[in-house]
């Protein structure tokens, strides 16, 4: 019988919203080069040009382009002088994600309902204002050097926020289909998973949905643990990893190894065509990690039927699997910077709400044979 555990589907409305959360705002990038890495989440990715905030507009210390697709925004953040908290993040951790913001109605409320319940503060609410409006944001820290920060902008008609410019560029490559965040998954140290869990149920209102133990999520050399956290109304999802026992060095060890600390693993960005959208991402240069052949052999007597043809599934190296509600496809990019850390998932949903518990097996084993390559299994 399975070990894992996913909580009944009335928990998005049973979850203690105290703390209202509308959507993911942005996904703020500590990155060592902003302008080359728009560049490539432009080109490779489809991102549009939406705002910029450096010495153009009286920044001293950094430099940040906004890019957009759909509702997904990244923030890229390069610092401009030695010395700065921005690049000792970098220097410690390389290109990662510091800052997942959230969309809020009020973000006074939700730091005060935050840090009255025990979160650390990061920034105190703060009024941001230009002729276009106000934004209100404050900031809580959580695992690792990462950080929230709520954003207030109903009183706010701007491009993004206070203090950036439209970025009216001439280079617009065609977006890939992109539309929303599905999920962002962290990875804490040995230990850390439950304190995290505790953290976002008792600081944030979230709650458990989903949790897979070390039978679920293993291979023959290297396993891991897993709990997904989910607000209220289902829109904010935290799967959070902690390395479990093996043989060998999982990919969890792998990346607080060279991460240098608990951080986000992967943004999971959602299309409602997969397969156009990894051939378009594939043609623009983008790796994926490849299963074998043979796991399409069986495919469809495990999952059923499905509404795709099983050649591009095959040929693509995108990954199925099914749950109560519906099935899933999904695919994994390798790391899109230096260290083995940060990657993407593209996922399409058809009706499941699961997180490919039936793909664990091939997808951990493809990441193994990556690692092997790279002398760190």
């Amino acid at each position: 019988m399975s070990s894992a555990t996913t909580a009944p589907e009335k928990i998005y409305q049973e979850a203690a919203d105290f703390m209202p959360l509308l959507g993911t705002d942005y996904v703020e990038l500590y990155v060592s080069n902003a302008k080359q890495a728009a560049h490539f989440y432009q080109t490779a990715m489809g991102f549009q040009p939406l705002a910029y905030a450096g010495l153009q507009t009286g920044l001293q210390d950094r430099e940040s382009y906004v890019l957009q697709q759909e509702k997904i925004r990244l923030v890229l953040t390069s610092p401009l002088k030695s010395g700065t908290a921005i690049g000792k993040h970098i220097d410690l951790h390389g290109d990662g994600v510091k800052v997942v913001a959230l969309w809020v109605d009020d973000a006074t409320a939700a730091y005060k309902e935050a840090t009255n319940r025990g979160a650390i503060s990061y920034m105190e609410p703060v009024t941001e204002e230009d002729q276009h409006g106000k934004v209100v944001r404050s900031g809580i820290h959580t695992y690792g050097e990462t950080v929230h920060i709520f954003v207030e902008r109903k009183d706010y008609q701007g491009v993004f926020l206070p203090g950036y410019q439209p970025w009216n560029s001439t280079y617009q490559p065609t977006p890939i289909g992109l539309q929303y965040i599905d999920h962002m998954v962290g990875n804490v140290e040995l230990g850390g998973m439950n304190k995290w869990v505790d953290f976002y149920a008792d600081v944030m209102g979230f709650t458990q949905i989903v949790s897979f133990d070390d039978k679920d999520i293993s291979t023959e050399y290297t396993a891991l643990m897993s709990k997904v956290m989910s607000n209220g109304n289902g829109r904010i999802k935290f799967p959070i990893n902690e390395p479990a026992a093996g043989l060998r060095k999982s990919q969890i060890e792998e990346y607080l190894d060279f991460y240098e600390g608990a951080g986000v693993q992967h943004l999971a960005v959602a299309t409602d065509d997969i397969i156009g959208t990894v051939k378009e991402l594939q043609s623009r240069g983008i790796e994926f990690l490849q299963v074998p052949g043979t796991y399409y052999d069986t495919l469809l007597d495990r999952v059923g039927e499905i509404e795709e043809d099983l050649a591009p599934l095959r040929e693509l190296g995108i990954l199925v699997d099914r749950d109560d509600e519906g099935y899933l496809l999904q695919i994994f990019t390798k790391p899109i910077q230096p260290r083995p850390t940060m990657f993407f998932e593209i996922i399409q949903r058809k009706g499941a709400r699961s997180f490919g518990k039936g793909n664990f097996k091939a997808l951990f084993e493809a990441i193994e044979r990556e690692q092997e390559l790279r002398g760190t299994l």
